[in-house]
């Protein structure tokens, strides 16, 4: 048993940190793909819906690098518990909000579990494991991340079917809050000691420690990154709005998308580990600008169910991206280097949502095609700078 615990890198604090975020994403998940839908039903134009997307894009990237500062300076565990209450209070002006712009206030204590938390959720995977099982330990957060994905859609879909848009999102925003308790739980098992720095490192400083071949990696995740962020809050509207299908269908197909990269995730990260990530990292940024355009050529149901599998390969060597960004960055820094790197990817990314709004109403398929252009510029950005040996 322990053996196998090791070869899927299930050390402590993995576990930990890995529950905490399967519970939060199955009760996330319950609501969270349809909320451009209740921005809708509380009467939020369509260009307030991409704004919405920009301001999540936005704070994302406001939000990682104190993030990571408050994960380096106060310790693992006592930062993750601040994230998850801050969440909770978003949780709840969500169920609240009478008018569409309280959900933007909302958004603002949410982002605080998908954003601050994610350079502490990386250090944790770097300071736990060793290089060479990174990639598998990063591997099980994601696979934890998913299964709630390949399941809590559909019951969210159902729900809002049976209670209405406004019904079925707070039925899931009041489980979400049951389940944020338990994480606090989980969290608190955590014990990895604070490293302290030699000297006081502000940001400037933390920038100039990232190596050339991570600069370059965060280069073409950007043109990758705004290639999602041009349709991603738009994607509930194309297929309910434009193809014509309904909620619970809309729910099954991102169950098939998480399905599809859950079952592509062990075998691709055990051989990213063994040779090498490059071609893992640019499969994953194939995927990202071949999806937009699925998605646009599909007329119903069957046809965007192989878009969603499409989707589903974004994901493919995710697990071996991640890898590589905690492999280069400094160990003492490890939580502010992180945020950094996805502070400047999501302030550039900020606007996409927002103009993907703009061509949304010029045609609705116009973000799509664009998007996928712009997505296959990251994959050239990415094969033709990251050497190998950098990526192994």
């Amino acid at each position: 048993m322990r053996s196998r615990a090791e070869a899927f890198g299930l050390e402590r604090n993995i576990v930990a940190v890995s529950g905490a975020v399967f519970l939060l994403a199955l009760g996330e998940n319950l609501w969270k793909r349809f909320l451009p839908k209740y921005l809708e039903t509380l009467g939020a134009p369509v260009t307030a819906i991409g704004f919405f997307g920009t301001c999540q894009d936005l704070l994302d990237g406001v939000y990682q690098y104190p993030g990571g500062w408050i994960g380096d300076r106060y310790g693992r565990r006592r930062a993750l518990v601040l994230f998850v209450a801050l969440a909770v209070i978003g949780y709840g002006l969500y169920w609240w909000a009478p008018t569409w712009p309280v959900v933007f206030a909302g958004l603002v204590f949410v982002m605080a579990w998908s954003s601050m938390a994610s350079p502490t959720l990386f250090a944790v995977v770097g300071d736990a494991l060793p290089r060479q099982r990174r990639a598998v330990g990063f591997t099980v957060q994601s696979i934890l991340r998913r299964i709630p994905i390949a399941v809590a859609p559909t019951l969210g879909g159902l729900a809002i079917a049976a209670y209405g848009v406004i019904g079925g999102i707070h039925l899931g925003l009041a489980l979400t809050v049951g389940l944020a308790a338990i994480t606090l739980v989980a969290i608190r098992r955590i014990d990895i000691p604070v490293a302290r720095d030699e000297a006081p490192m502000n940001v400037v400083a933390v920038w100039r420690s990232l190596p050339a071949p991570l600069r370059w990696l965060l280069a073409s995740d950007i043109f990758v990154r705004t290639c999602e962020g041009l349709v991603d809050v738009f994607l509930v509207l194309y297929c309910i709005d434009v193809v014509g299908i309904g909620a619970p269908a809309y729910g099954i197909l991102i169950g098939v998308q998480a399905v599809t990269a859950i079952v592509s995730y062990l075998p691709v990260a055990r051989l990213a580990d063994r040779i090498g990530r490059k071609p893992f990292v640019i499969a994953t940024f194939v995927a990202f600008a071949a999806f937009p355009v699925a998605v646009v050529l599909a007329h119903d149901f069957m046809t965007l169910l192989v878009a969603f599998v499409v989707g589903g390969l974004r994901e493919v060597g995710e697990p071996a991206r991640k890898a590589m960004i905690v492999d280069l960055v400094r160990p003492s820094l490890r939580a502010r280097s992180i945020g950094l790197y996805y502070l400047v990817r999501s302030l550039t990314v900020a606007p996409a949502a927002f103009i993907g709004g703009v061509l949304w109403k010029v045609s609705p398929g116009l973000p799509f095609w664009l998007a996928g252009a712009i997505g296959l510029i990251g994959v050239a950005v990415f094969a033709a700078t990251v050497e190998e040996r950098y990526a192994s």
